[in-house]
């Protein structure tokens, strides 16, 4: 260990025999930057951002030297990714070590698009009403419980295009199943599979999941190899059996063995129930055609789900997923589509890396002080949407699990307690319902646990709260 590593481990320590450990020391502990004084700045940072999500960085830092040293961290040469998240990463697998059953890891890719006199700096990804657009790409590995609470990222990849190609014209020109997975963008789901896996050593208990996008049979080859799980939807209909008909082939032989009532939500947000009718059988599946000399032919269950008749103010649910997981049973099969119905919430992380933080509207000049900025974010993001999912999957949890001491002094000072609120007064679920107070939220008998939004505003209005408190203590004692 570092002698950086180790005075912050000692500090740390410290802090926790004095019950005012942060989360930013939980996030932060297992970093080790190149200078000390990178990881110093760096956990200074995590703490602004965090206090004060979705505004400038001048407007976060408040004076020219603070914001200037952000600066300089963000576009020091001996800063990347990398250095920013594995102390998150390292955090993210001690949560998951900490329980038990499997970890589902969500995967899923999204855009930071970006208006730039100079968009080469970052890079290009297409054109709008005659304007050149720059973006990032990320793609990101969530690993979360069976109830949707998320542990943290598990991995994640950047990368930017430098030349703009159009996806229809090329395809025109060679058949993309033919190309090496080395040479394509999709080769991202591989890295991230297996840098998720390594990171939280216990191939067996992951479940890699994916939408469309993620139906690549490297991609199963590879979770095969390393002793881990997936569970995708299907968009290719891949051969079957000895090579003489297709996955679809099969499955229009295969009867309904169940059907399952859920609830959704319309267009409109209003609530509705729709009836599935599940079918699922194990087949022997077939690499593509290009391929089948490279790649094994794989034993693989296919789950069929679809809404019973024809819904009027929504689109009808039908999802052909893709596993290697088990499924004897309709209770199995069902378990696997309530699993996979969990994937939309990696898009709600990417909402609050765009919504709460509002990554787009930085003035950062290059990819690469972007890419750091973001990764910070990051840390940010997954923060909000912990303790929003917390609140819901352990309410009756202690308050110190996700704040701290003085923390929860100050919430007790600013938000009186409600009669309907004495119960629950020593629970985690009481004091993030006080934040989401300060955001907003009205808490009233019949409203929904309180979401993102409110929590990030909370938290927000909490810092600034909180430091209004300390130069008041400050002041006084002067």
């Amino acid at each position: 260990m570092s002698l950086a590593l180790k005075e912050r481990a000692e500090a740390r320590a410290q802090r926790l025999t004095t019950g005012i450990e942060t989360w930013v020391d939980r996030e932060t502990a297992g970093c080790e930057f190149k200078d000390e004084r990178l990881g110093r700045r760096f956990c200074k940072l995590l703490g602004q951002f965090g206090g004060d999500m979705g505004q400038s960085i001048p407007l976060i830092c408040q004076d020219w030297a603070n914001t200037k040293a952000a600066y300089r961290f963000l576009s020091n040469e001996r800063v990347n990714e990398a250095d920013i998240l594995c102390g998150h990463f390292e955090a993210t697998r001690g949560r998951a070590t900490a329980t038990e059953g499997p970890i589902l890891i969500l995967h899923d890719t999204t855009e930071f698009s970006f208006k730039r006199e100079k968009p080469d700096l970052i890079g290009f990804t297409g054109k709008t009403a005659g304007r050149t657009q720059c973006g990032i790409l990320m793609h990101s590995s969530l690993a979360v419980t069976t109830e949707g609470l998320p542990f943290g990222l598990a991995a994640i990849k950047f990368w930017t295009r430098k030349k703009f190609k159009g996806t229809t014209a090329l395809k025109r020109k060679i058949n993309p199943t033919r190309v090496p997975i080395e040479q394509k963008e999709s080769i991202r789901w591989l890295e991230n599979l297996r840098q998720s896996t390594d990171l939280l050593a216990a191939p067996g208990r992951c479940v890699h999941i994916g939408d469309r996008e993620s139906d690549i049979y490297e991609l199963f080859c590879l979770a095969d190899e390393v002793g881990t799980h997936f569970l995708v939807r299907t968009c290719v209909d891949r051969l079957a059996g000895d090579g003489n008909h297709t996955i679809a082939d099969e499955m229009d032989e295969v009867t309904v063995k169940g059907l399952h009532r859920i609830k959704v939500k319309d267009d409109k947000g209003d609530p509705d129930e729709a009836l599935l009718e599940i079918r699922f059988r194990k087949l022997r599946i077939l690499p593509p055609i290009g391929k089948q000399k490279k790649y094994p032919a794989l034993t693989l269950t296919v789950i069929h789900t679809q809404e019973r008749g024809r819904p009027k103010r929504r689109k009808k649910i039908e999802w052909k997923l893709l596993t290697d997981l088990t499924v004897q049973s309709r209770k199995d099969a069902i378990e696997k589509i309530e699993w996979y119905s969990l994937r939309w919430k990696i898009e709600v992380f990417h909402k609050i890396l765009k919504s709460g933080c509002k990554v787009e509207e930085s003035k950062l000049r290059t990819a690469e002080r972007l890419v750091n900025l973001i990764a910070v974010f990051c840390i940010v993001s997954w923060r909000v949407f912990w303790m929003t999912m917390l609140n819901r999957s352990s309410p009756n949890a202690l308050p110190q699990t996700a704040l701290t001491d003085p923390e929860i002094r100050l919430l007790d000072h600013l938000v009186k307690d409600r009669d309907g609120d004495r119960s629950r007064r020593n629970t985690l679920s009481h004091y993030v319902v006080k934040i989401a107070r300060l955001g907003g939220y009205l808490a009233r008998a019949n409203d929904p646990p309180p979401g993102n939004t409110v929590i990030w505003r909370g938290l927000s209005r909490l810092t600034d709260i909180g430091l209004g408190a300390a130069i008041e203590a400050i002041i006084m004692g002067n």
